[in-house]
């Protein structure tokens, strides 16, 4: 029979060692209330990468809960802000300095409201088009020139709408499949994303479109 000590042994040998070089951050606001809104389509988009490999995201770590995915290869970090979206920014920073990580090994993938729900943009960086959590990033890193995914979640009704009550609103039922029907592709995006095919990344999903 074997002793305790070769259970343990055997527990320390299946431990990664693999570093983590990347860090994956879903954009949303803490808060059951917000849970399906349309601010928390990266939140929803972690969710569903922790549903798909039994994994999880809940031990607290830089004012976020954070845990850990392996793709192609690529150890990375999960992070869901807990600072309200306004303040994404310090949580990844604070990340990024302890795993001595560059802006462009951080993919954020947020909420867009100036496309359908259905489709997606992937970028290499940029600008953050008046989206407060990626103003936050770009702030607190002191660079836009990380990648990201937006998740496109439905243009205002008119152009005086205002956005916070559109973005804070919850995703519609009628468009609850197409949505989750779109997070089905997240994780052949980030694998291509970790090992270096963003190019190809943007080729093969930027024009996609389901219903």
């Amino acid at each position: 029979m074997a002793s305790i000590f070769d259970l343990f042994k055997k527990i320390e040998k299946k431990a990664d060692t693999t570093p983590i070089t990347h860090i994956i951050v879903g954009l949303g606001n803490p808060g059951e209330k917000y849970i399906y809104t349309r601010h928390n389509a990266g939140f929803l988009a972690i969710d569903y990468l922790l549903s798909k490999y039994t994994i999880s995201c809940d031990k607290l770590r830089f004012k976020a809960l954070t845990g850990e995915i392996k793709l192609g290869g690529v150890r990375a970090l999960l992070m869901k802000p807990q600072t309200f979206m306004n303040a994404s920014g310090t949580a990844i920073q604070e990340a990024c300095v302890f795993y001595k990580i560059p802006p462009e090994n951080v993919i954020v993938i947020s909420d867009d409201a100036s496309f359908d729900i259905g489709k997606l943009r992937i970028r290499k960086s940029g600008s953050a088009g008046g989206h407060n959590g990626l103003k936050s990033i770009i702030e607190c890193l002191g660079s836009d020139k990380f990648p990201r995914i937006k998740l496109g979640v439905g243009q205002k009704p008119s152009p005086d709408y205002d956005i916070a009550d559109w973005v804070l609103a919850r995703i519609p039922k009628e468009s609850e499949k197409a949505f989750c029907s779109l997070l089905e592709y997240i994780p052949s995006i980030l694998e291509l994303m970790l090992t270096g095919n963003i190019e190809k990344a943007m080729c093969d999903f930027n024009g996609l479109s389901v219903k």
